[in-house]
């Protein structure tokens, strides 16, 4: 395995653990937010730039979902 095949394999296991853990505290959707970041970056690497493309805008929703969160418990 290269090491952008290691770097994809553990942003999209990321993304699924921090999915995973969302409802025990917000910080987990701020973590599966860059998780996603990492997710995006590794598409447009790979040559995927439709993949990258959605990650990004679930890297979007999920930090507008955290602030949100963020916000009500403040």
């Amino acid at each position: 395995m290269d090491s952008l095949s290691l770097f994809g394999l553990l942003a999209v296991s990321a993304m699924l653990v921090f999915y995973a853990l969302e409802d025990r505290n917000p910080l987990y959707v701020l973590w599966f937010a860059l998780a996603c970041i990492a997710a995006s970056l590794y598409g447009f690497l790979q040559g995927a730039w439709p993949f990258g493309l959605v990650e990004m805008v679930w890297a979007y929703v999920a930090w507008r979902r955290w602030r949100r969160l963020s916000n009500r418990r403040a």
